[in-house]
């Protein structure tokens, strides 16, 4: 649990410092260098790679500074963080919150209207993101993870956080990644909006030897990046 606070803070501290040494001309970071794989136990599979390095790629080595600061102690495994315009974090919790962190630490009241997720293994609430336009739609998108009939399953959805920052209004999923399956783990969980405007959400093979070899077919979704439109 500590490691995960900690892990929220230096995500907060990567997005400032990031922000602020960007295109900076007086920027003293080095160009990294890769070494040895961190990984060197042999691979836990039999399958062979598709090329040199697939299953253990170098490790990367830089010199860039950062600085890392605790923001708050009193979030539950959290899992998800992005910047809202105004700067705060709006952050998902596994067991199926959603809240807002301020930039001196203060935690939200828990964000109602969120479908309910199932949290058990590696399931719960993931990955979100806000909508390019937040700022004239309010919308924000997330990956949770829920049973259907069929099993488990990994899902998107939308909804438009309430000018009073209670609530999630008219949450709506918008796509499931199939097939569900038995396993309650590797759900994938990522999600980003391209340039385009589209979603890029990132989907776990599940797990099970019976759902894995599904991460190389082109007819489920299972161990890919999906890339999908808002609706």
């Amino acid at each position: 649990m500590k490691n995960l606070f900690f892990t929220l803070s230096i995500v907060f501290s990567v997005l400032v410092l990031g922000s602020c040494s960007k295109n900076n001309d007086d920027d003293n970071t080095t160009n990294p260098t890769t070494s040895q794989p961190v990984e060197t136990n042999a691979a836990n599979t039999n399958y062979p790679p598709a090329f040199l390095g697939q299953t253990r790629i170098g490790s990367v080595q830089t010199t860039s500074a950062y600085q890392a600061v605790i923001l708050t102690t009193a979030l539950i495994s959290p899992w998800g963080i992005t910047a809202l315009p105004d700067g705060r974090l709006l952050v998902t919790q596994k067991a199926g919150s959603m809240c807002i962190v301020s930039n001196t630490g203060i935690v939200s009241n828990p964000i109602g209207g969120i479908p309910v997720v199932n949290a058990i293994g590696q399931g719960g609430l993931l990955g979100l993101c806000i909508d390019p336009q937040f700022t004239s739609n309010r919308m924000v998108y997330w990956i949770f993870s829920e049973v259907i009939s069929g099993g488990n399953i990994a899902s998107v959805a939308k909804g438009r956080l309430s000018n009073d920052e209670t609530t999630i209004e008219s949450a709506t999923v918008i796509y499931r990644a199939n097939p569900a399956r038995s396993s309650s783990a590797h759900y994938g969980g990522r999600i980003l909006f391209d340039r385009t405007g589209n979603l890029m959400v990132s989907i776990g093979e599940g797990s099970d030897i019976s759902t894995r070899p599904l991460a190389q077919s082109v007819t489920a979704a299972l161990g890919k990046i999906i890339r999908i439109n808002t609706n």
